[in-house]
């Protein structure tokens, strides 16, 4: 079962609801459970979320390297090369966030 604090929307897994929140530290009668069908929601885009997440971290690490290799400026090419790879990847990185806000919309986080 799934069980979603009412306070701040944390949710949890088990037989029954935390004895508090381990975000807010509201008390278990702030939970209730979820239906079936969001829970089911919620399960079946876990792993797309965690990929979603997953490039956003590796898109910032990506940015991080361009411009590294814009800060040593070694010629017009790489240059060029380091801008573009660094814009691509925001992009990418802004499509996942996007994407994420749109299961959280959904009730799919």
């Amino acid at each position: 079962m799934l069980w979603k604090c009412s306070v701040c929307g944390y949710t949890a897994e088990g037989e029954k609801a935390p004895e508090k929140c381990p975000k807010c530290g509201s008390p278990a009668e702030k939970f209730a459970v979820l239906p079936v069908e969001d829970a089911d929601k919620i399960y079946a885009a876990n792993r797309t979320n965690d990929i979603h997440m997953k490039i956003v971290r590796n898109a910032a690490a990506i940015i991080e390297l361009c411009q590294e290799g814009l800060d040593i400026d070694l010629d017009p090419g790489c240059h060029a090369v380091f801008e573009n790879s660094k814009q691509l990847s925001w992009s990418m990185k802004q499509m996942c966030k996007a994407e994420i806000a749109g299961h959280v919309a959904k009730g799919k986080w």
